[in-house]
């Protein structure tokens, strides 16, 4: 019974499973998105995270007096691009075929 209770969910409801964003969206220093190209059904919240998470990693590289214009981050589905622009930030997102070609 316990592996069945670690496999059901809490809500009683599966969770909703998302395509991977393709596209770019530029925020302004206060974390307000500006303009996207993004789905409109992509969650904003998570929109707003992804800015959020750039604009500390730029503001904290300011704050230590190192030169940081631009942040790459890698993960094994999707690559994330960001430019510092004036205190803002230009983000793309471009998932990554796993599947690759064949040889």
């Amino acid at each position: 019974m316990g592996l069945l209770s670690f496999l059901s969910w809490s809500a009683g409801k599966a969770p909703t499973m998302l395509r991977l964003p393709s596209g770019s969206f530029t925020v302004d220093r206060t974390g307000r998105v500006i303009a996207s190209t993004l789905a409109s059904s992509f969650p904003a919240p998570l929109i707003h995270a992804i800015g959020g998470a750039v604009l500390g990693a730029f503001q904290d590289a300011a704050a230590l007096q190192q030169p940081l214009t631009e942040l790459v981050i890698h993960y094994p589905s999707l690559k994330i691009t960001a430019r510092e622009m004036r205190g803002g930030a230009l983000i793309f997102l471009v998932p990554i075929n796993l599947a690759g070609p064949a040889n």
